[in-house]
């Protein structure tokens, strides 16, 4: 059996390794508690939703590096890297993670700015003469 469980998450440009492994339910962040690196309760949430499934975290700890983006989309990127992990450390929990959304990536980036445009949607004012 392994001595850890990995996954990886990604978001925008944010991308999450995290690993599970055996433990008392700490939970470190780029060397960092939980609440230090993601002090708002709504990323907070975001983070721990996936624990849920699992009815808390208190025998497992929880270590994760994340890298770039913001901090919207690291912490969502935490959240499908641990949905990910889980997943790996028990397969019959899919359904549970998928009903409530977890295991599926977040897709959405920047739409890049087309030339004769001013953004990427944003024409230039027309006028007839």
């Amino acid at each position: 059996m392994a001595e850890y469980f990995e996954g990886v998450g990604r978001r925008k440009s944010a991308t999450a390794r995290v690993r599970i492994t055996k433990g008392s339910g700490k939970f470190i962040i780029n060397e960092k508690t939980l609440e230090e690196y993601f002090p708002t309760e709504r990323d907070n949430k975001t983070v721990t939703a996936p624990l849920s499934v699992l009815g808390g975290q208190a025998d497992f700890d929880i270590s994760v590096l994340v890298k770039g983006g913001g901090v919207i989309g690291q912490a969502d990127s935490v959240s499908l890297g641990l949905a990910r992990a889980i997943l790996k450390m028990d397969p019959e929990l899919r359904m549970e993670l998928s009903h409530a959304g977890l295991l599926s990536r977040d897709a959405r980036v920047k739409e890049r700015k087309k030339p004769g445009l001013k953004g990427a949607r944003k024409a230039p004012t027309y006028t007839k003469r």
